[in-house]
């Protein structure tokens, strides 16, 4: 199995920065493509980003696009959520995710970390 620990959330202010880090383990973690989600309370989980092994292609939501940025360090087995011109719609717990396939579907999780943005 492959292990997903988030890191860098906080409380930031509106139009503020933050980074988010996925740090990668497990023997079977190999060429995986990785995603970004995040869940508001009493809302559905969204998508948020996504990025391929070899991070050529990248995806973004439209209510990201612009402001975040997803990046991987394959070597540091990382990925990364940049995000700047944080709104307070923004404000919910950020999971990193896993796809094995490339197939849309996220097999691995990790707990989440929380972002709160405050005006």
């Amino acid at each position: 199995q492959v292990q997903l620990v988030e890191s860098g959330g906080g409380l930031v202010q509106a139009g503020g920065s933050l980074r988010l880090s996925c740090a990668a383990s497990g023997r079977t973690f190999s060429h995986y493509a990785m995603g970004w989600f995040r869940q508001a309370p009493g809302k559905e989980r969204q998508f948020v980003a996504s990025i391929t092994w070899s991070a050529g292609s990248t995806v973004y939501a439209d209510s990201v696009k612009g402001r975040f940025t997803i990046s991987r360090d394959n070597a540091k087995n990382m990925v990364y959520l940049q995000m700047d011109s944080l709104k307070l719609e923004d404000t919910a717990v950020y999971y990193c995710a896993a796809d094995q396939y490339y197939s849309g579907h996220y097999t691995y999780w990790g707990q989440g970390t929380q972002v709160t943005v405050s005006s």
